[in-house]
């Protein structure tokens, strides 16, 4: 293994910058599974004129569910670009995806040169674990149950 080159230091506003970020990709990352769907059933029900659901309100929902969905997620990578630039990190411009790569990836000698995980990436899978934990407290302390409330 070839000797690992001593980082140079960032200036302090990138660590501003980083933590602006991160609270960009928590505010994203929210809207994604939170606000996106709201917003499409807000939509939808300006589209249905009257109390029976329409066909064109179901369509509306759908469209601007996969558009707005669409534009969070191009957000999500320009802020990740955005996060890798100001961390130093090499800002990839092609990404080939888990499912197409080598099952060569997944050997013993490979696996030793697998990378950390970023600051954006813990960032998510924060979000992601908070939003199930504060659903599960929902589901089981709030929400109630219709069994039996006939």
């Amino acid at each position: 293994m070839a000797a690992e080159q001593p980082q140079q230091e960032l200036p302090t506003r990138y660590r501003y910058a980083r933590v602006g970020l991160a609270v960009a990709t928590v505010l994203i990352s929210v809207n994604l599974w939170t606000g996106a769907p709201l917003f499409a059933i807000w939509v939808g029900s300006r589209v249905q004129g009257g109390t029976g659901l329409t066909m064109g309100a179901v369509g509306a929902v759908i469209g601007t569910l996969a558009v707005v969905v669409a534009l969070l997620v191009m957000l999500l990578l320009r802020v990740e670009a955005a996060y890798k630039f100001f961390s130093g990190e090499p800002v990839d411009q092609r990404r080939t995806m888990p499912w197409m790569r080598s099952l060569r990836d997944e050997r013993t000698e490979f696996i030793v040169e697998k990378r950390k995980l970023s600051g954006f990436e813990k960032t998510l899978i924060a979000v992601v674990v908070f939003g199930v934990g504060a659903f599960e407290l929902w589901f089981f302390f709030f929400a109630g149950s219709s069994i039996g409330s006939s």
